[in-house]
């Protein structure tokens, strides 16, 4: 959904902007129905990336400044490369959970067993669920079981997990058809012509109040919208105020009609429609906006510009 890559430049963020961020979601933040001390997937705060693993020593001061801010259900999301053996993965989870991390969310599914050794994963589920218990969550548990089942000890390519396991455990993966997705995996979906998606409306998903996401460049990403930014997160008053669409006119077409922005596309910077087509809205809309950017800057509500650089 993010086009996260290797090839990505290291641009964490700062450690006062990260302050500054989390001082505004402090008292914002809705916990877990469970209470403040436990997690859920859609509740609470969740550090991620890319893998925020990544720089460890970071994401230990992110914890310790969501906990002095008093947010509630924090947990962080991970690929489970770092686990290459018990007293690591139990040393890394003991001092995040001592500095007030409540719980881990540990991504399973075909495409994080391409690149982490399944055994590193199931390592994570052992120790986390030692040291966290119910908050340490399989994302998703029909994959991990499955993996378990196939005897899966290190890394597996997609089509030797299709081959293996079949296209049925797809239907669990909640695989959402933007980002990197639309280009990489578009030949498991149907497609449809540019009309198809004419009258469709994004404006649900640019103003949805849960799941959201702030990225290391402090864009305020709505729900899974890669590459839109609402504006700056060190001034969420700007944003949650209101925003003047006469500054966004990308922004303005999304909210409107979908066919509103191909037509700008076509007239302003000579889109053209893709013979294949688009396996959905977010396909269209994606690839119309990768066009635009990578023929201008003007438009302040596409970004990161590295997103559109890391899509293939």
């Amino acid at each position: 959904m993010y086009a996260c890559s290797p090839r990505w430049k290291a641009d964490w963020i700062s450690e006062k902007d990260l302050e500054k961020v989390l001082s505004q979601l402090s008292g914002l933040i809705q916990s877990s129905p469970l209470g403040a001390d436990n997690i859920g997937v859609n509740y609470g705060l969740h550090f991620t990336g890319g893998e925020p693993f990544l720089n460890f020593e970071l994401l230990l001061k992110a914890v310790e400044m969501a906990r002095e801010f008093g947010i509630p259900s924090v947990f962080v999301e991970t690929n489970c490369f770092w686990c290459v053996n018990d007293e690591v993965t139990r040393e890394k989870f003991l001092e995040l959970r001592d500095l007030g991390l409540n719980g881990v969310l540990i991504s399973v599914n075909p495409f994080v067993v391409e690149h982490v050794p399944f055994d590193r994963i199931d390592r994570a589920v052992r120790i986390g669920r030692e040291i966290f218990g119910w908050n340490a969550l399989v994302y998703q548990e029909v994959f991990y079981k499955q993996f378990k089942m196939l005897g899966i000890r290190g890394t597996l390519s997609f089509e030797e997990y299709l081959r293996r396991a079949g296209f049925s455990g797809l239907f669990f993966a909640e695989l959402l058809p933007m980002g990197r997705a639309c280009y990489k995996l578009e030949n498991l979906f149907e497609k449809f012509p540019v009309k198809h998606f004419f009258g469709e409306s994004c404006k649900g998903s640019l103003t949805r109040g849960w799941h959201v996401h702030i990225d290391n460049y402090c864009n305020y990403i709505p729900g899974y919208c890669g590459g839109i930014s609402l504006g700056d997160a060190r001034n969420l008053d700007s944003i949650c105020g209101g925003i003047d669409l006469e500054e966004y006119p990308i922004l303005s077409f999304l909210v409107k009609d979908l066919k509103e922005l191909y037509e700008f596309a076509v007239k302003e910077f000579g889109y053209e429609e893709r013979e294949e087509g688009y396996i959905s809205k977010c396909h269209l809309c994606l690839d119309v906006r990768r066009h635009i950017v990578m023929q201008t800057d003007e438009f302040k509500e596409l970004k990161p510009r590295e997103f559109y650089l890391h899509l293939e």
